[in-house]
């Protein structure tokens, strides 16, 4: 019985192992000023974890606003 459980733990913990892999996620910035429109790239980030949590936390770096230059959409995607 306690070689089972022991089988058991080991095998729910590789398992839990192998669900975290490297995500990378990537930003690019749209920039609005009248009726010019420029995009460009804002960043890219590594997350080491589960796709989900990965997707959750890339989405966690869009934004949008208005600033100096005018107003501006973050848009983030895992890669």
């Amino acid at each position: 019985m306690k070689k089972i459980a022991i089988s058991i733990i080991t095998v729910l913990t590789l398992s839990m192992m192998s669900c975290k892999k490297e995500y990378t996620c990537e930003c690019s910035i749209t920039r609005t000023n009248g009726n010019i429109t420029v995009t460009s790239d804002d960043g890219k980030y590594v997350f080491n974890d589960s796709r989900t949590r990965a997707e959750s936390r890339c989405n966690n770096e869009e934004k949008s606003g208005e600033d100096g230059l005018g107003s501006y959409t973050r848009d983030c995607e895992i890669k």
